[in-house]
């Protein structure tokens, strides 16, 4: 048996304890990566026989072999002597299989390639136990909006930030696409989050973290407006550009019950709380409407609308007064994506002037 020194299991007990990893797999780890490591050394065993054992007392491993006894001895690789053979088991017989150990003396031996597949292996298995151990986190938040704080913001290499967020046991990942544009994320500050996805990237498995998923801000109104909760209340669909601005439908399901007010609350203190989260993303809420003529009227307020025509695969053409063109269509079309993703129609809005033309 080869001694790994006690050394080796405090660096076991280390890692599950900073890193949650247990001190089993760093066992099985270094068993793998030494059988991998002899079996590129001594090729001519029986590779399918080989075993390693780990006996944690002694803190030490082994290499074993299964040989057969022969009296005279013509593959040391493959066999060994009736007289060996008895010094391991005193009422050996040729012929038979015994199980001896093959443990090199000095480990050195294996050469700076033998070392290199023990310590990808090593690497390996330790990967896949994080990966496992974080997706089982993730298993546990996905789809949830958590309050979160920022550990760090890191420089990309594209000239953008990533932000690094504690999720209490582990990191979450906002990427760009997942962030509040314009908005000054700082270390320590707090903010809400939900946890969209697991991915792998660079070869390293993370949770993704969101601020721009819609979801968020569905789980704000929930939390903001009991009524949602209490299905007084029901959120049709959200449209957001986020940092910039979203559209809200919704409905009620209690005729004395004003959808809007609701989730306008007093003075404006429900809504005003929600877009205090979003950085004052301008939010507009909708009622909706199962008529989609007057679902997509609602959805394009302020507008003002001339005429709506509804053809085959969801396609509506908008026609508006010549000064209302701007409005509906929004700065850089924004509003009339929004419009478009909240009633589900694809809008093409035209001016009475173009629409003349055009017929």
């Amino acid at each position: 048996m080869y001694k790994l020194g006690k050394e080796f299991l405090q660096i076991a007990e280390k890692l599950q304890e900073e890193r949650n990893i247990q001190k089993q797999v760093l066992i099985d780890a270094i068993c793998d990566a030494i059988l991998a490591a002899y079996k590129r050394k001594v090729p001519l065993h029986n590779i399918n026989g080989l075993k390693v054992s780990f006996d944690e007392e002694s803190v030490a491993i082994g290499i074993f072999a299964p040989l057969i006894v022969k009296e005279k001895v013509e593959n040391p690789f493959l066999e060994i002597s009736l007289e060996e053979a008895k010094e391991v088991l005193d009422d050996v017989k040729e012929d038979e299989m015994l199980e001896v150990e093959v443990t090199p003396d000095d480990f050195s031996e294996y050469g700076r390639i033998a070392v290199q597949v023990a310590r990808q292996i090593i690497r390996q298995k330790l990967n896949e136990e994080e990966k496992r151990l974080l997706y089982n986190e993730y298993e546990n938040y996905k789809n949830k909006v958590i309050v979160a704080e920022i550990e760090r913001v890191e420089d990309r290499a594209d000239g953008l930030k990533d932000v690094i967020v504690n999720l209490g046991r582990i990191e979450g990942l906002m990427p760009p696409k997942e962030q509040i544009p314009f908005h000054d994320y700082k270390k320590h500050e707090r903010i809400r989050v939900y946890v969209s996805d697991f991915q792998e990237k660079n070869k390293r498995a993370v949770i993704i973290v969101s601020q721009a998923h819609e979801e968020l801000l569905l789980e704000l109104f929930r939390r903001e407006i009991p009524e949602i909760d209490e299905g007084i209340i029901e959120i049709i669909s959200i449209a957001r550009v986020a940092g910039r601005r979203a559209k809200v439908a919704v409905k009620s399901n209690n005729p004395d019950v004003d959808p809007i007010g609701a989730c306008i609350g007093a003075r404006g203190s429900r809504i005003q709380n929600i877009i205090s989260e979003l950085y004052t993303e301008k939010i507009d809420i909708i009622p909706w409407s199962e008529d989609p003529v007057e679902f997509i009227s609602y959805a394009l307020s302020p507008t003002q609308i001339s005429e709506i025509a509804l053809f085959d695969e969801n396609k509506a053409l908008i026609i508006v007064p010549d000064d209302q063109l701007s409005l509906a269509i929004g700065k850089g079309g924004q509003n009339i994506k929004l419009a478009s993703k909240l009633t589900g129609w694809k809008l093409d809005v035209r001016s009475e002037k173009d629409a003349k033309v055009k017929r």
